[in-house]
């Protein structure tokens, strides 16, 4: 069983237990995991984007609404950011994407009967090229604000969705410069399995959720799960 539920940190309105496991070897697994009151079966492990970590609020509601509902939670760091508390993605996607399987690993021996993996800009991009690599990481994939080039650029970061055969849920913003919605549509159509896409009106790459928790973010994690289990039922 997963080592070191050692501490309880708040998480939205519930209560969470922070994590840290190592049984799967490096990189640890480290993040906080959400336990519901009712399982559903089901598991859903979260990470963050480029700039954040696994206490982003957008991630915290999220896995609050989630476990609400039944999933079992993990919303967990990537090994960049537990090399260090501030700064870019080192560059080693490799590593990162280790850690998101060794997640998975984790989650698994609570005994779900499915594992849903997900991630939030560059940990959703981690997300989906590990299931493109490993078919059988995950059931399907949570992908909100995917960051299908970098602001400004044109050189699309879609190399693996030819080779993705896990269904998808994307969470885009209306202004999201890191892609619009007609490139994203024409982005899914490279993906040989189902695709669906949830866009937010008037919000960019952030989701309209950034740590002020605007009055327009409040019902987006909601919006995102009821999203998914129709997409996913």
């Amino acid at each position: 069983m997963p080592h070191a539920f050692d501490s309880e940190a708040p998480s939205g309105n519930s209560q969470c237990q922070s994590l840290l496991d190592e049984s799967c070897g490096q990189p640890a697994v480290r993040g906080f995991i959400h336990h519901p009151d009712r399982p559903n079966g089901k598991a859903l492990v979260l990470t963050h984007g480029a700039g954040s970590n696994s206490e982003s609020p957008l991630l915290v509601s999220l896995a609050d609404f989630f476990a609400a509902s039944g999933f079992l939670v993990l919303r967990c760091d990537l090994p960049f950011r537990q090399a260090r508390p501030h700064g870019p993605p080192s560059g080693n996607g490799a590593l990162d994407r280790k850690g998101l399987q060794n997640a998975v690993s984790v989650i698994r021996k609570f005994g779900p009967k499915q594992v849903f993996l997900g991630g939030q800009s560059y940990g959703g991009r981690q997300a989906s090229m590990l299931a493109a690599e490993e078919p059988h990481t995950t059931d399907g994939l949570l992908l909100p604000s995917y960051p299908l080039h970098a602001p400004g650029r044109s050189q699309l970061r879609t190399q693996h969705f030819s080779v993705l055969h896990v269904p998808a849920l994307f969470v885009h913003g209306e202004r999201d410069p890191f892609g619009s919605r007609e490139e994203l549509d024409s982005a899914r159509k490279l993906i040989p399995a189902p695709t669906e896409l949830l866009e937010v009106p008037k919000v960019g790459h952030d989701l309209g959720f950034n740590r002020s928790r605007n009055v327009a973010s409040t019902d987006l994690p909601q919006r995102i799960l009821e999203a998914f289990q129709l997409f996913f039922k």
